[in-house]
């Protein structure tokens, strides 16, 4: 399905960080949001996952509204994935569990084979500590692929790993999100990242 924004303003007390903004990411396709630091990609972000409450326009998903300024279903009531820069996996869970955490119970057990298509095969019991930064943001995509989200969406997902394994990672990702068939909106300042990895930006 696709993800639309239309006519987007917010504002953080006196300043408007969004004005008019309206676009849509294409249904099964990765689209990018490129922009310096401090623009308001990741208020866009946040508004779609229910982070944030819409305060004028709305946010839609295929052809039903998501969310507006009279509605502002919370995150775990919303189709939608969402994947930090910083990976923000539970410390105190093993990677199986934090992959577990957003499945039913009776799809709890397909949270080995998620860690696998990531790369991480054999690792479930393992804590977030005991990994590489590149390993972290491994599971935390699995843990966000994991539900079968609708919409994913990626905020500077690759930000803090070194830069050779940035661009493995990132072809790496690009291969599971085009088999997952996911609407993607990936936010980054980096244009290298936007043209390695997006259908549109």
């Amino acid at each position: 399905m696709s993800l639309e924004f239309r006519h987007i303003a917010h504002a953080y007390g006196e300043v408007r960080a969004l004005e008019d903004i309206s676009f849509t990411a294409p249904a099964g396709e990765i689209t990018c949001l490129l922009g310096a630091s401090g623009c308001g990609k990741s208020t866009l972000l946040g508004l779609a996952a229910g982070l944030l409450r819409v305060q004028q326009g709305e946010v839609a998903l295929g052809d039903e509204v998501l969310a507006d300024a009279q509605r502002n279903p919370p995150p775990e009531a919303r189709p939608v994935g969402l994947v930090f820069q910083d990976g923000a996996l539970f410390p105190h869970m093993t990677l199986a569990a934090n992959v577990a955490f957003g499945l039913p119970k009776a799809r709890r057990d397909e949270a080995d084979s998620w860690l696998a298509k990531v790369g991480l095969a054999g690792m479930g019991a393992r804590y977030p500590h005991e990994l590489s930064g590149g390993q972290q943001q491994r599971a935390a995509l699995a843990r966000a692929m994991a539900p079968e989200p609708q919409v994913l969406l990626m905020d500077e997902p690759f930000a803090s790993v070194d830069i050779v394994l940035r661009r493995k990672l990132r072809r790496e990702c690009r291969i599971l999100l085009r088999e997952a068939g996911a609407t993607v909106v990936l936010v980054t300042h980096d244009p290298a990242e936007a043209l390695d990895i997006a259908d549109r930006i």
